[in-house]
């Protein structure tokens, strides 16, 4: 059995009752991983469709390698920050806030509700996902045909900026793409009894994509494995975060109580702080935004890494 007790140190920013540990729900990418230097992809992917929009040919090998080039050569503001605002979202709502910003901005002509369509990208770059009101069909047809074919061609330069390169790297030396203490805390928490699962809002297909990246980097997976599954989105099902976690508590018929969830986006933060979790967010020292943010969306911990003694200090066995 594993139990955080509540003391003030120097990691803990908001208080919580001590807790017994059955489950934990960790984000990959930025918290356990570091293969995919996304923010600067996803910033001149969506910067590059809010301004030009998705005309013929926008996903073309011309234009990914042109992309490729150019991520992370200049400050993006709007997308820079959207990066950081909207961390651990589905892949696909990413997307979306592209496309509707090119459709606020008259770039592209679909007939739809506009104060609507602004309502709904201020909405995602809340961290909102599912909206209540139904966008006009043709609206609805267009982000249908485009967010998954963005999403591939997002992915596909990703891959030619770092994910191919650094994947290859790491199969000779993973421990440089594994964030300091990783591997020895899910084997404490796995050897102490909780059952660890890595959720995330990229593809998940076994062999592939992800989850190469996850073995490779030496994160067994499998039932008693350090952990127990990778679950994520798809292709072309918009999958927030929040559903992944509540569809995968209801399934262990767990309480929300009893499980520790880590990550560095909002999306994971925000709803384990609603499934009244144990949340433990890893950011650098000089990630002043996120910190912020992240102690305003109800996080318990912030960690630079798992090696701060003030973590394990917090666990009882």
């Amino acid at each position: 059995m594993l139990q955080f007790i509540y003391k003030p140190c120097s990691i803990v920013v908001r208080p919580f009752e001590d807790r017994e540990i059955k489950y934990a729900f960790h984000d990959i990418d930025g918290t356990h991983s570091l293969i995919r230097n996304w923010p600067p992809v996803m910033s001149i992917v969506l910067d590059y469709v809010s301004r030009n929009g998705v005309p013929d040919g926008y996903d073309s090998e011309e234009n990914a390698l042109k992309l490729i080039d150019l991520a992370g050569t200049k400050p993006l503001p709007e997308t820079d920050r959207f990066c950081v605002e909207s961390a651990g979202l589905s892949a696909l709502t990413q997307m979306e806030w592209a496309i509707r910003r090119a459709i606020e901005a008259g770039i592209e002509k679909v007939p739809c509700d506009l104060e609507d369509n602004r309502r709904k990208i201020a909405a995602i770059g809340s961290g909102e996902e599912i909206f209540q009101t139904p966008d006009t069909p043709e609206l609805t047809a267009f982000l249908e045909a485009h967010t998954p074919r963005l999403f591939k061609f997002y992915e596909r330069v990703l891959n030619g900026f770092c994910r191919d390169k650094n994947l290859e790297i790491a199969k000779k030396d993973p421990d440089r793409f594994i964030v300091k203490g990783s591997m020895a805390f899910l084997k404490t928490l796995r050897d102490a009894g909780v059952k660890n699962y890595f959720v995330t809002g990229a593809v998940v297909e076994r062999g592939m994509g992800m989850w190469e990246e996850v073995e490779t980097l030496g994160f067994k997976t499998g039932p008693g494995e350090i952990v127990e599954n990778i679950i994520g989105s798809t292709w072309t099902e918009k999958l927030p975060k929040d559903m992944i976690m509540n569809r995968l508590l209801a399934k262990l018929g767990a309480d929300g109580a009893n499980v520790l969830v880590t990550g560095d986006g909002r999306a994971e933060i925000s709803a384990g702080a609603a499934m009244g979790a144990l949340c433990l967010s890893r950011l650098g020292a000089e990630e002043e935004y996120k910190r912020t943010l992240h102690k305003r969306l109800g996080t318990h911990m912030i960690v630079s890494d798992f090696t701060d003694p003030d973590l394990m200090n917090l666990l009882r066995f």
